[in-house]
């Protein structure tokens, strides 16, 4: 019987020239990749909204929209972000090349395209991408809270632990767009002044929650990696904690029981398990005098006015 044929690498090849369509999609074809085809930036875009490729092919010079304007809407696209994009230039000059990076390409290749050199730089690129992508997904099982930016404090990626706890802790559904602005600016003041005597990042929410990231350093090419923790207020903490009598993960778990978050959002933020959260409430509600978190709510709240 004979095994079956292991899923071909997709690449999506953008490029408004016919003729030049037709000889990469033979040369790749014959080198083991499944060809998609877009003959605009437009069509490029549509095209990744329904099938995710494993590497793009991007020339630079097309109407309406160019390359370079392809390629930074793509990497706006969290989908897509991670897909190494390669472009295909007979501009050769310094300040091509170097907009052809900064839109977010890994690579270029000058035209009349080499085969050669093509699979040569598609399999270089396709590894890179499988490496990185295996150190991600080794993070998201170990469930760290770590989230990479660019320079420019942009959001590289995130992992999913990190993502729900920015979200739990900020009370929204767009909390990364919160830790961008801080993480910006404390991008830029260290490219200004140089590493922080600290290289801690905090973001206050209504005074009521913070985070920290910290900055653990560069991890490639204009990526760097902070690692999240969340942060109750001191005063609210201790004075629960002195009160009732509670231990320290006790009074953690009942200040954000006051502040209205759910056992999920709570076990999110301190990093504790559902089973974990439930049994401190027990002890919680036994303590307080209470039989359910409505009524351990209201108490914490009444202590906590009275400050």
């Amino acid at each position: 019987m004979a095994e079956p044929a292991l899923p071909r690498d997709i690449v999506l090849l953008v490029d408004d020239s016919p003729e030049a369509l037709g000889f990469l999609t033979d040369a790749l074809e014959q080198s083991g990749f499944s060809v998609l085809i877009a003959t605009s930036g437009s069509a490029a875009l549509n095209i990744v909204e329904r099938i995710t490729p494993d590497l793009i092919l991007l020339d630079a010079v097309m109407p309406s929209m160019d390359g370079f304007e392809t390629c930074r809407r793509l990497k706006a696209n969290v989908g897509v972000a991670q897909i190494p994009v390669i472009f295909m230039t007979g501009l050769t000059e310094t300040e091509h090349v170097v907009h052809a990076l900064e839109s977010g390409g890994v690579d270029y290749l000058s035209k009349p395209i080499n085969v050669d050199e093509l699979r040569a730089r598609i399999r270089v690129h396709l590894r890179n991408a499988r490496s990185a992508q295996s150190a991600r997904v080794a993070l998201d099982a170990a469930g760290r809270h770590l989230l990479a930016v660019k320079g420019d404090g942009a959001i590289h990626w995130s992992t999913p632990q990190a993502t729900r706890l920015i979200n739990a802790a900020t009370g929204s559904d767009d909390g990364l767009e919160l830790v961008v602005k801080h993480i910006a600016a404390f991008m830029a003041e260290r490219a200004r002044l140089g590493p922080a005597r600290d290289n801690l990042v905090s973001i206050s929410n209504g005074g009521q929650a913070a985070l920290q990231f910290a900055f653990l350093g560069a991890i490639g090419p204009d990526e760097y990696l902070f690692r999240l923790t969340a942060t109750n207020q001191r005063a609210d903490d201790g004075v629960l904690r002195q009160h009732f009598a509670l231990t320290q993960r006790e009074s953690e778990v009942l200040l954000w029981i006051a502040k209205g978050k759910s056992n999920r959002d709570i076990g999110e933020i301190l990093g504790l398990s559902a089973r974990t959260v439930n049994k401190h409430l027990e002890q919680i509600y036994v303590k307080l005098g209470v039989e359910n978190r409505a009524s351990a709510a209201v108490k914490a709240a009444h202590v906590l006015h009275e400050m």
